[in-house]
């Protein structure tokens, strides 16, 4: 690690010891996020950290490399996803171990870099739970931004939705239904069909 870059590891860990909120760190704690160092600092302030550091992909690869809340999501604020390599992507979706380094690391970045599309539909039909909350959370972002589908893309993704919504996995449930959601709204004719898949699981969306 460059000299710079170990500088500013320890200067933004010294502002996060500032900046902890021990009853939001416990809160989380309770609800299952389990971290080896969180100090429940809020999104909005890890944005103002990272708008003065901007984009650096050196910088972001040493902060995922922490054990720490806050240096997992910064990193996802930083890393600039045009420089981020698909083998990478590979490896950080891989260490992912709880659901909101998933959401935070699919809303920052994962959804911008190139062929998320591709990326994401991979990740619908993996075995790894993390992997599918991320596919199912970027494909939502991508509908969002009027990214188009192909019917046989379209196939794949409710067939792999149905499938998942069979698993005991409530956060992929979750992820599912925010996304067939998104796609209800962007495509009108698949609504009524969906209306009545979603209620079959005895969810009432629409």
């Amino acid at each position: 690690m460059a000299p710079e870059t170990q500088d500013k590891i320890k200067e933004i860990k010294s502002r996060f010891r500032l900046s902890m909120n021990g009853v939001a760190a416990q809160s989380m704690r309770d609800k299952g996020l389990g971290y080896k160092i969180n100090w429940g600092i809020g999104l909005p302030a890890l944005k103002d950290i990272a708008s003065e550091y901007g984009k650096d992909y050196e910088l972001a690869i040493a902060l995922w490399k922490e054990d720490v809340r806050e240096c997992k999501i910064l990193a996802t604020l930083i890393m600039p996803a045009e420089e981020i390599s698909e083998d990478l992507i590979e490896l950080w979706v891989g260490q992912i171990n709880n659901q909101e380094i998933a959401e935070m690391a699919s809303f920052n970045l994962f959804q911008y870099v190139s062929d998320a599309k591709a990326v994401s539909m991979r990740w619908i039909a993996a075995e790894n739970a993390m992997k599918q909350i991320c596919g199912y959370q970027v494909i939502s972002r991508l509908l969002l931004r009027n990214e188009d589908f192909t019917e046989r893309e379209i196939n794949e993704l409710l067939d792999q939705a149905q499938a998942a919504m069979g698993d005991a996995n409530i956060s992929i449930q979750h992820a599912v239904v925010n996304m067939l959601s998104r796609f209800a709204a962007k495509r009108p004719d698949y609504r009524k069909m969906l209306k009545s898949w979603f209620k079959s699981f005895d969810l009432d969306i629409f």
